[in-house]
């Protein structure tokens, strides 16, 4: 037979005080001493007391959750943001309610309706693959719920977004390739249709354009960027005629599944051809040779996210404020990026 829910009623029976001294306790209010306070907490946590959050939900019009939708949840880049996230809400009194989409719009919708349904205080969110727009987020505008994007966005919607300057990263990335004598560089990305692989992309062109580099399409390998996706995309690149000598990839997991495949078929890396990778992921230190990447300060991009939901939640800044914070990005060079150095000491 279930056992019955201690109630408040309960506890002020046992100590022989009034209901509301009991509430009157467990809202910490400096109408009960802390002896009598003690006393309560005490008897609560003997009666395996648990507090209503719902019914005190409804009687605050909040809930003190913040929810926050991911894409995925199996890359170090997101698992830092979350870190950032988690390092901020931490400080204060709201919990978190974790979703992630796994790369699909439909997921993703229907995680937020049920976030909507759970009375989330605020959202922070980071758009799936083929998230086809974003309607599913005016049930929480309508209702000026505060919605903070990152990473993947939409860069001409509303609302804030925190990301970095991709068109900068691809170029800079793209740049260090033909700064090491790469003439015919290769593009593995995500899909196009998502702020943070065209931006790259545009990058990437800008770059083989400033060096009057034509810019190819049979060099352009568009793919989902799981593991799969990458062993094909580096078998592609191992049959182009001729091959490319250079290679920038949208992920650094991707740009490791690429040097172990073309590894494994005989082309030596940074010899035969150079690679650039993308967040900084421990992945990178790994690898053999070390992957060269852009720096994407995933724990600072969670903390501002979350810094910026706050704000509004204070009532420091309007929810229907426009507003794109974006955070410095930088080259990394390692080893499988050092093409230049490789070929004068061969000759």
């Amino acid at each position: 037979m279930k056992q019955r829910e201690a109630t408040i009623y309960d506890i002020a029976e046992a100590l022989k005080i009034s209901p509301a001294t009991v509430s009157r306790a467990f809202s910490n209010s400096n109408l009960v001493n802390k002896q009598t306070r003690k006393k309560i907490l005490d008897v609560a946590n003997e009666m395996g007391y648990r507090t209503n959050q719902f019914a005190k939900s409804l009687r605050e019009q909040k809930t003190n959750t913040i929810g926050v939708l991911m894409h995925e949840l199996n890359s170090n880049f997101m698992v830092s943001v979350l870190a950032g996230i988690e390092k901020v809400i931490s400080e204060t009194n709201y919990d978190i309610i974790i979703t992630h989409s796994g790369e699909s719009g439909k997921k993703e919708i229907a995680n937020a309706s049920n976030l909507f349904h759970k009375r989330v205080d605020g959202i922070i969110a980071s758009l799936a693959f083929d998230t086809p727009n974003l309607a599913h987020f005016n049930q929480f505008i309508n209702k000026k719920i505060p919605v903070v994007f990152f990473d993947r966005v939409e860069e001409n919607s509303g609302g804030i977004k925190v990301i970095i300057d991709n068109f900068k990263a691809g170029f800079d990335a793209t740049n260090h390739l033909i700064e090491q004598g790469c003439t015919r560089i290769a593009h593995f990305t995500g899909s196009l249709t998502r702020n943070v692989y065209i931006k790259r992309f545009e990058g990437y062109k800008a770059a083989l354009k400033a060096h009057n580099i034509k810019f190819k399409e049979q060099y352009l390998i568009e793919g989902t960027l799981q593991k799969s996706s990458a062993i094909e995309a580096a078998k592609a690149i191992a049959k182009m005629k001729p091959m490319p000598d250079g290679l920038f990839v949208a992920n650094d997991f991707s740009a490791a599944v690429c040097i172990q495949t073309l590894k494994e078929m005989g082309i030596k890396i940074p010899e035969d051809i150079a690679v650039v990778g993308f967040n900084n992921d421990a992945i990178g230190t790994i690898i053999e040779p070390h992957l060269s990447t852009i720096d994407y300060p995933g724990v600072s991009v969670g903390e501002v996210a979350a810094r910026q939901l706050l704000n509004h939640l204070k009532g420091e800044a309007n929810v229907a404020d426009m507003n794109t914070i974006i955070l410095r990005s930088e080259l990394i060079v390692r080893a499988s990026s050092l093409r230049k150095k490789i070929i004068n000491e061969q000759k």
